[in-house]
């Protein structure tokens, strides 16, 4: 085998150098994103114990061979499962995606920046524990948080210009380049080892996003991202342990990930990676759906008092919207699952039509049974405003319009309902905070009893204690 150092002279891609700096060497000075870490810390948490309320999550959990005992393992919230950090990595990263509940960044490529914290709990579990077993002092919270930054910034800043999507390819590559670049970071790596491991991590390129998409969408879109962090994990232990790397493996001719799956561009960074995407970073606090859905959730409920006695009174629905949720989340016909379900606005748009408000048991065959969620999605249309397209990129606004409007057999119409910024968003911060500590109290009640549900939200709540806090510690008491 030919080793990287037989070829002194080859030039390392220089996103991937870029990448491995700001890993080792950036310093997070914002306190915005700090506290706004510690608000992702909490939700995602959250919404990995919601999460475990259902069997078809909790059956990826555990050991993949049962009865596997790790000592110093790494636990998995909300269990009272240890296991390598590679295998926890994916339990904790599937579940906090499964119900599609946890922040959201939408750009050219769009994504779940907290999908990381799968392989970044993981690991500083794995290590606070090993270290103690070794007589060393274990890592702090804070490093979790200012893990958690970093992971946001590379996956967001990756996703401003480079469209994954359009390529056919999933947005979980990007949870794997930034979850590799952090861990190998956490786990000591040098900047050769960093940049080793984040090579290997473009060269396994990307999961295509056809499960994402009718006629195929399914259940793989809520273990995917856990898959990419899980992977990053494995990938950042081979290069700490001495795995070569390749310098070109984005811009290598005819073989470079540019040439064989971007279609000859190149992959770049916008803008100089600090804490921008964490300081914006979307929180989908009000309901479970996809995200650029989530305006029109927030019309259809505004709707719901207005037209639930006049259901066989309407004509048609207009739901004016911008083209990527066209794009992605536009659906007619049968929908096969819980997945297919939470990914059709009309779908989302219709539940809060009916029901006033959407939980994830919306999504099941009880409620998509009902006929009138598919009577009402006959008479729905969804048209593009050209400026909420724009204003979605633009990145003074990053808003994600919808409009919802009912029109009756009479020929009345109720308002043309407007939402540019949901609850999440960082221009409703005031408002959404109150509501996500609410959400993250709610979902502690769904796993814990009341006491320990006050002693974690206690803890999660005071920054400076909890960044002082043992990881190891931490980890402890989210253990069922």
């Amino acid at each position: 085998m030919q080793d990287i150092k037989t070829n002194p002279n080859l030039k390392t891609d220089e996103i991937i150098e870029k990448i491995a700096d700001y890993v080792l060497n950036q310093p997070i000075e914002s306190a915005l994103a700090i506290e706004t870490a510690k608000y992702v810390l909490m939700d995602t948490l959250g919404c990995g114990f919601l999460a475990l309320r259902y069997p078809e999550c909790t059956k990826h959990l555990g050991p993949i061979v049962p009865g596997t005992v790790v000592p110093n393992g790494s636990r998995v919230p909300g269990t009272q499962f240890e296991l390598d950090p590679v295998h926890a990595a994916f339990n904790i990263g599937c579940a906090i995606r499964w119900l599609d509940y946890n922040d959201t960044w939408l750009a050219a490529e769009w994504g779940h920046p907290s999908d990381n914290l799968g392989g970044i709990l993981a690991v500083a579990d794995y290590i606070s524990r090993k270290q103690i077993a070794e007589g060393k002092e274990p890592l702090k919270m804070e490093t979790v948080l200012k893990a958690i930054v970093k992971a946001h910034e590379i996956q967001g800043v990756l996703a401003l210009t480079n469209s994954l999507n359009r390529k056919g390819l999933d947005h979980v590559l990007f949870v794997k380049i930034a979850s590799t670049a952090v861990v190998t970071a956490m786990l000591g790596g040098t900047k050769e080892e960093v940049m080793n491991a984040l090579s290997n991590a473009w060269i396994d390129n990307s999961s295509l996003r056809t499960y994402r998409h009718f006629p195929n969408t399914g259940s793989r879109k809520s273990w995917a991202a856990g898959d990419a962090t899980s992977r990053a994990v494995r990938l950042a232990l081979m290069a700490v342990n001495g795995e070569m790397g390749y310098k070109t493996a984005l811009s290598a001719p005819n073989w470079g990930f540019q040439d064989v799956l971007f279609g000859g561009e190149e992959i770049t960074l916008e803008r100089p990676l600090q804490s921008y995407v964490i300081e914006n970073i979307l929180f989908k606090i009000s309901y479970p759906a996809e995200f650029h859905g989530q305006t029109a959730a927030e019309c259809a409920v505004e709707l719901h008092p207005q037209i639930i006695n006049r259901l066989e009174e309407i004509d048609k629905i207009v739901i004016t919207s911008h083209e990527s949720a066209i794009r992605i989340i536009d659906k007619k016909g049968p929908l096969h699952n819980p997945a297919d379900r939470d990914h059709c606005i009309q779908y989302i748009t219709a539940i809060g039509l009916l029901y006033g408000t959407i939980n994830a048991d919306h999504y099941e065959e009880e409620t998509a049974k009902d006929p009138r969620v598919d009577s009402l999605r006959d008479r729905m249309e969804v048209v593009e405003n050209k400026q909420y397209s724009e204003d979605y990129l633009d990145p003074n606004k990053r808003s994600i319009a919808n409009a919802v409007q009912i029109f009756f057999k009479d020929g009345t119409e109720t308002a043309n309902v407007v939402r540019e910024y949901p609850l999440g968003h960082r221009f409703r911060r005031d408002e959404g905070i109150p509501l996500l500590k609410r959400k993250f109290i709610d979902n502690l009640e769904t796993r814990f009893p009341q006491k320990k549900v006050n002693e974690i939200y206690e803890l999660c709540s005071d920054l400076e204690k909890l960044s002082n806090t043992n990881v190891n510690d931490f980890m402890s008491k989210l253990v069922i």
